[in-house]
């Protein structure tokens, strides 16, 4: 058997089962028209799975052209459980398809995009903002797919739109117009979140003027009880008060939640709360949260979709795509 600390190589595979090296080529690549005995194929699979063989990336490269890895690009995203909830469900949509799914966040302080793609030669790039032309031009000459993912519809015309945050703040306006006149948006205290942020307040909006309510009172709400109550003081000090609140996202709901308490105040009576995302503090909050949640494994697999299509040079010019979003409704709307 080989040092423990040397990477096992199909010569180790072959020696192991007793065969050539051929025969662990042939086996392992499920190569066809080769006359190999089922006992053959499986004493090479037991020997390489006994050695912890896995292929070479650079091999693999050569044999196929590319490597089976696809390179998400974050930007300066906060990780938090939407985005944690996206990666897993892109991690499970792309191992369907036989291909890796490994990120790479835009933090500040990160190895730039070129050092990025260089070291790992991905098949593709998913990335959900755009870059340089200069960026996609030379990972393009390089033989990689690029595609950008982006959450709303302006992309140029090859991307994959996803507008569902624009259904999301339409499905808390609506719900909370069934009993409440006036409508206030709790808008996010961090602009990296803003590409998710405009688009629902835009869908919030959307739905007022539909239903003849006033434009929403958009207010941004750090997360601090005390900024949370200083902006509920407003909405309710206004001419026609502002009984009903749709958060960004959870977080930002349940900072409207604690205000109401630190005011004395109360959801659903005094103020109705809606958030988005469902994250497993929503139904803990006091009172439990309601909440709009977004279909992730359909978008994931939309992503993974494209990029096969890309890779089959299948692609087509990209059109915006909205998957559902449904309503966890509990006390706090």
């Amino acid at each position: 058997m080989a040092p423990r600390s040397s990477r096992v190589t199909s010569a180790d595979v072959a020696r192991e089962a007793g065969v050539s090296r051929a025969t662990v080529s042939f086996v392992l690549n499920n190569t066809q028209h080769q006359k190999i005995t089922e006992g053959t194929r499986q004493r090479v699979l037991a020997a390489a799975e006994k050695l912890g063989y896995a292929p070479s990336p650079a091999a693999r490269t050569l044999r196929y052209g590319r490597t089976d890895v696809v390179l998400g690009l974050l930007p300066d995203w906060p990780l938090g459980h939407a985005v944690g909830n996206l990666i897993q469900e892109l991690t499970l949509a792309f191992a369907k398809r036989n291909l890796t799914f490994v990120v790479h966040s835009s933090v500040r302080g990160a190895r730039s995009l070129g050092e990025i793609w260089k070291a790992l030669t991905p098949a593709a790039v998913l990335a959900f903002e755009p870059f340089s032309d200069s960026d996609a031009s030379a990972m393009r000459s390089a033989g990689i797919e690029v595609i950008v993912a982006l959450y709303d519809s302006s992309g140029l015309g090859s991307e994959v739109s996803v507008t569902s945050a624009n259904a999301i703040g339409a499905a808390q306006a609506r719900h909370l117009a069934a009993s409440h006149r006036r409508l206030g948006y709790a808008y996010p205290d961090d602009e990296r979140v803003a590409v998710f942020a405009r688009p629902r307040l835009d869908g919030v909006r959307a739905v007022c003027a539909e239903l003849g309510l006033p434009d929403p009172d958009v207010r941004t709400i750090p997360l601090t009880p005390s900024a949370a109550a200083d902006a509920i003081r407003t909405w309710l000090a206004a001419d026609s008060p502002v009984t009903g609140i749709c958060a960004f996202n959870d977080e930002v709901a349940m900072t409207v939640l604690a205000g109401l308490r630190q005011l004395g105040l109360e959801a659903p009576r005094d103020m109705a709360v809606i958030g988005v995302d469902d994250s497993p503090a929503a139904a803990l909050a006091n009172p439990p949260l309601t909440t709009v949640v977004e279909d992730l494994p359909a978008v994931a697999e939309l992503y993974a979709d494209t990029v096969m299509a890309a890779l089959d040079g299948t692609l087509s010019s990209g059109s915006p795509y909205e998957p559902q979003v449904r309503l966890e409704a509990r006390e706090s709307a």
